[in-house]
């Protein structure tokens, strides 16, 4: 046994210290708050954001914290309760590690579970005051964060449905995706090794009004018969948590909105060049909304595979009907979707908040949207769609596998209108392959003869995975070294 941490709380020990399998020394203790002197001074701390887009990784603990760091993106991207420029913060869990060894301090349930840490202190807290179940663990680093995959996986389940080979059409026609490209498209993609088409935004009337657009002229059951005529699932995305201000659901129940103390509706978010809004799903008529949605989508149009995008504003703060902890409500909710569509669904949520989505989606995406272009000399924001962004998280959050599915977002065969290099385009497939997830956006008359190949052989391809060290894997025999992708990465200083 180690000698014990300087430790405080409001509650009361469950469980330990005890040690476990692999060295890891475990106590459990039930508090709304809990506060530890960990003694590593000079180490690194590890935090992960509260969604998909939010920055996920390692920075030294003298450093100034990894952050979003435009205000603007700050809704979307992270959660603005408890941003922090000035100490390191996390949802759920932290990791501080050094010489000594690693401290982790994480939340196996809690209403809204938030972290923070500086270079003496590492302190955990509810965000609603109510006392919560939490894990300290110490011992080496892959280790500690190896048992809190563990103790959460026997506690929420861990998600092991296959999303197949996808296509997804968004990196390739975006919002001019439209019937008549589809039927170009799909014939081709099943001699390639998909199975799997998700069609991406761009075919709604507006968001929040979840009816085609004039480009699918039959109508999405039209669409998605198609698709599986041709031996393809189809799937297809949909942000069902949030609308725009021009569309009817807003103007016709804004009772069903979610408001703030005020009774103003909250903002939800920014993207298509505006704010949106989102529900109160403590409200009957909001999840009967939910349900009508979601089942129309599935049941009467027939797609089994659904990306559920802008999903954390489901967890924005706001005055529900209902007085409940809002990542509760977000739980709720997405509990709604799985409850209308069945187990058999496959349902993958980008902008998920991950941890309340344990046990319930299928696949979370672990980044902020790829680019086919690395970084920007100008651009430092870690959230902004660029290549080395999206692996910089996907790769911080490969620990989760095996829990739930991880989506690194897509990877690229193209030649055109790319502006990755070999290396690059290599870091982006290899993580793809050791997250498990396989999504491609390249048209198939852009991919020259020995791309075809390669595509086909990668989404063929299930080779054996192990990791070696924070950033060293191996791949069959082959060694992927992601540290030089990741290091030197621009440090968070405002534009």
């Amino acid at each position: 046994m180690r000698d014990p941490l300087p430790i405080h709380h409001d509650g009361r020990v469950v469980a330990g210290p005890s040690e476990v399998v692999s060295g890891v020394e475990e106590s459990v203790i039930e508090a709304a708050r809990i506060a530890l002197l960990h003694g590593i001074a000079q180490g690194d701390v590890y935090r992960t954001g509260q969604n998909s887009w939010s920055p996920a990784g390692w920075r030294r603990i003298d450093e100034e914290p990894l952050r979003v760091l435009r205000a603007d993106r700050l809704q979307t991207a992270d959660d603005p309760a408890h941003h922090d420029v000035v100490r390191h913060h996390s949802s759920w869990m932290m990791v501080v590690t050094g010489e000594s060894g690693s401290v982790l301090l994480g939340c196996m349930e809690g209403e809204t579970p938030r972290l923070r840490a500086d270079t003496d202190v590492l302190t955990g807290w509810t965000e609603t005051g109510r006392p919560g179940t939490w894990v300290l663990l110490r011992g080496a680093e892959q280790d500690v964060l190896a048992r809190y995959r563990a103790l959460l996986a026997d506690r929420y389940g861990a998600m092991t449905a296959e999303p197949g080979a996808v296509w997804c059409s968004w990196y390739s026609l975006y919002e001019g995706v439209s019937q008549a490209l589809l039927d170009d498209i799909v014939p081709e993609l099943p001699g390639l090794g998909f199975d799997t088409v998700q069609i991406d935004d761009g075919w709604e009337r507006i968001v929040g009004d979840w009816q085609p657009n004039e480009k699918f002229p039959g109508g999405m059951r039209a669409t998605a018969d198609g698709i599986a005529q041709a031996g393809l699932r189809p799937g297809l995305w949909i942000a069902p948590f949030i609308a725009l201000p021009g569309s009817e659901i807003v103007a016709r129940h804004p009772e069903m909105l979610l408001r703030d103390g005020n009774g103003d509706l909250v903002r939800a978010g920014e993207n298509w060049g505006s704010h949106y809004y989102t529900f109160d799903f403590t409200r009957a008529d909001a999840r009967d909304h939910l349900v009508e949605t979601v089942r129309r989508v599935v049941k009467d149009w027939g797609f089994t595979y659904l990306k559920l995008d802008f999903i954390n504003a489901g967890a924005v703060a706001g005055r529900r009907s209902v007085d409940i902890d809002r990542e509760a409500a977000y739980r709720q909710a997405i509990a709604t979707i799985r409850d209308a569509v069945g187990p058999d669904v496959f349902l993958l949520g980008s902008g998920a908040p991950i941890f309340p989505s344990l046990g319930i989606l299928d696949a979370v995406r672990t980044g902020p949207d790829v680019a086919p272009l690395w970084s920007h000399f100008v651009v430092t924001e870690p959230t902004d769609a660029l290549g080395r962004n999206a692996l910089v998280n996907a790769t911080n959050r490969l620990w989760l596998r095996g829990l739930i599915g991880l989506d690194p977002d897509v990877v690229y065969f193209q030649r055109r209108q790319n502006l990755l290099t070999p290396e690059q385009r290599q870091w982006l497939l290899d993580c793809a392959t050791l997250s498990g997830f396989r999504a491609v956006s390249d048209l198939p008359d852009w991919l020259e003869s020995v791309d075809r190949d390669a595509v086909r052989d990668y989404l063929a391809s299930r080779p054996n995975t192990r990791q070696l060290s924070r950033y060293r894997y191996a791949i069959d025999e082959r060694i992927v070294d992601f540290s030089a992708a990741v290091d030197g990465l621009p440090g968070p200083y405002p534009l």
